[in-house]
């Protein structure tokens, strides 16, 4: 039975649900899922206005009640330090918590041009101009990691909260044919094959078209 409990919205559209949900997987934390409906405030808010500073994904485990993505990872690092969520290097743990850091607060720009949707794909979309310095310094951040840690993952040979962070933006990439390096389209490539990834990729597919209108409001 479920030790934790973890609240998030839509599967299709939710990128902040699908950090917090593979942060949980990756600490090896047993959390039942509780949807939030998508008329409710708090879903709508994360899902247009693309924003971390709302309380979805929130976990909630042993009287604790923790609302933010990257405070979600060093929550479970904490309670599982040997579950592998930031490197064991300093220096690469602090290399992986800057980049961590950056996605989460920054990338407005790719975020409203790109917004998450698991269901289509794009064999070319238009990007907004805005949104290029953007993807160009998410291709960096990825060769970079790639090159000093030697792949598949951005810090190695496992998946650690970096890769969970930037799951959302890979797939973004796969969905509206974003041009990248060859670096980075190998790496959108393993976040896609990824175990995890597919799972909820088959749980997004299986979720009701409820969300038109946000083609629009995106």
């Amino acid at each position: 039975m479920p030790v934790a409990e973890l609240t998030i919205s839509s599967k299709t559209y939710s990128s902040w649900s699908l950090r917090g949900w593979l942060l949980c997987r990756l600490a090896g934390l047993d959390v039942a899922e509780k949807m939030v409906a998508l008329e409710n405030l708090e879903a709508r808010a994360e899902l247009l206005l693309l924003t971390p500073s709302v309380l979805v994904p929130r976990l909630t485990h042993e009287g604790a009640s923790v609302w933010d993505t990257l405070a979600i990872a060093e929550y479970l690092h904490e309670l599982y330090p040997d579950a592998g969520m930031y490197p064991k290097n300093r220096i690469a743990r602090a290399h992986c918590r800057s980049v961590s850091g950056e996605i989460h607060s920054g990338f407005a720009n790719l975020r409203s041009a790109l917004p998450m949707n698991l269901k289509v794909r794009h064999d070319r979309f238009p990007i907004f101009s805005g949104a290029k310095p953007d993807i160009e310094r998410v291709d960096t951040i990825w060769n970079e990691c790639l090159d000093a840690y030697d792949g598949p993952w951005l810090f190695g040979e496992k998946p650690n909260v970096a890769d969970a962070m930037f799951a959302p933006v890979a797939q973004r990439f796969l969905t509206y044919a974003v041009p990248l390096s060859a670096k980075s389209a190998a790496y959108c490539d393993t976040i896609n094959s990824w175990g995890l990834m597919r799972e909820w990729i088959e749980d997004a597919r299986r979720e009701a078209d409820e969300m038109e209108e946000l083609d629009v409001e995106f």
